[in-house]
């Protein structure tokens, strides 16, 4: 099905047949809303992803689901792609109020625990990440928004009610989702395929219009970004899908955006060795050599947490390098910095050599 609505638009739109996608607004972010997809099981619903828990959110969520003629009461579970707020927050408080069943990847499990255990990470240690990396005064800047906004509020993140498992199966109606772990974006995103309708539920995984960040997250494997990309050749791999992103407009299939894809982290990898020509380069040193966006702006043109998500990017990119022979690091006074493998060469080749398919 397509629509000449703007995606972000409130309300509930059927984007395949007994699939209703509900954006709900997002706050000053540049993703302006994510999409919660309402299925039917009789009179009970089954959403994947939640929202964000806001008060407007909640109100877009409510009216789109009175367009269908149901209610928040109505939802029977909610099948979380991942652990971020503007996904799986709104389905906490939802659970609190109704006592929604609420699920989520086990690949997740360790990043709650880090957020709500004793010895909890706070989101303050991704500053001092950034020391490490070189970007000690973006950590600084970032300090002192903090302190002006009166100090860290705990993130409110709750363990859900069922842990989900690779391959698990989810009976809605007539509809089987399976759970695919698609590491990257996250250590446990998964999406949810209904074979049968070729339809692929992907969360963040694959996003029409941009690329996920990777590896945002309490403590990030190291190759985030080498897990991400054998997530989207495993999406290669199976017959293509109608894909129902996570933000965006429904619409775009499967391979063809994953095409797109692995050609920009290929194109990325290529741009990164570049930049380390000559000498050893810092991780916030080589995020300002290079373009971000498509609009391709300087990394000081982008706001505060932008920089940020652009500086961890780059260090995963570089860390991939450097699991592929190319590139070496060192730390020195606890910073990281990079350099070419002698020999290598600046630029590294296509991207078929970095382990991408050649499609």
């Amino acid at each position: 099905m397509t629509s000449a609505r703007i995606w972000s638009d409130p309300g509930a739109e059927e984007v395949a047949l007994g699939v209703w996608r509900i954006p709900l607004v997002l706050p000053n972010d540049g993703l302006k809303a994510v999409n919660v997809y309402v299925l039917r099981d009789g009179d009970a619903l089954t959403c994947v992803d939640g929202g964000w828990a806001l008060d407007a959110a909640r109100r877009a969520l409510v009216d789109g689901l009175a367009e269908i003629g149901a209610g928040l009461g109505d939802i029977r579970r909610f099948l979380v792609t991942h652990l971020h707020r503007d996904h799986y927050s709104n389905a906490l408080a939802v659970r609190r109020e109704y006592g929604t069943r609420v699920l989520l990847g086990e690949g997740e499990r360790r990043a709650i625990e880090l957020v709500t255990g004793p010895s909890r990470i706070r989101f303050s240690h991704h500053y001092d990440r950034l020391d490490r990396m070189g970007a000690g005064g973006l950590a600084d800047q970032l300090r002192a928004r903090l302190a002006a906004a009166g100090g860290e509020v705990p993130e409110p993140l709750e363990m859900p009610d069922e842990w989900i498992g690779r391959g698990q199966r989810f009976e809605v109606g007539e509809r089987t989702l399976e759970a695919i772990p698609t590491p990257g974006h996250t250590a446990g995103h998964v999406v949810f395929a209904d074979h049968a309708a070729g339809v692929l539920f992907g969360g963040d995984h694959v996003l029409p219009h941009i690329t996920p960040s990777i590896g945002f997250e309490p403590s990030p494997p190291a190759l985030a970004l080498r897990d991400y990309l054998g997530s989207l050749r495993m999406l290669l791999a199976m017959p293509d899908m109608l894909l129902l992103p996570a933000h965006g407009p429904a619409g775009t299939r499967v391979h063809a955006r994953v095409d797109e894809l692995l050609a920009h982290h290929g194109a990325r990898l290529d741009e990164m060795a570049q930049a380390l020509r000559p000498g050893w380069r810092t991780p916030y040193e080589v995020a300002q050599q290079i373009g971000w966006t498509r609009r391709h702006r300087q990394l000081d043109e982008l706001d505060l947490f932008n920089q940020m998500l652009a500086v961890f990017e780059t260090t995963l990119h570089l860390d991939l390098l450097v699991s592929q022979g190319t590139v070496v690091a060192k730390e020195a006074d606890g910073v990281l910095e990079y350099g070419l493998v002698a020999g290598a060469g600046a630029a590294t080749g296509p991207a078929a050599r970095r382990g991408l398919p050649a499609r």
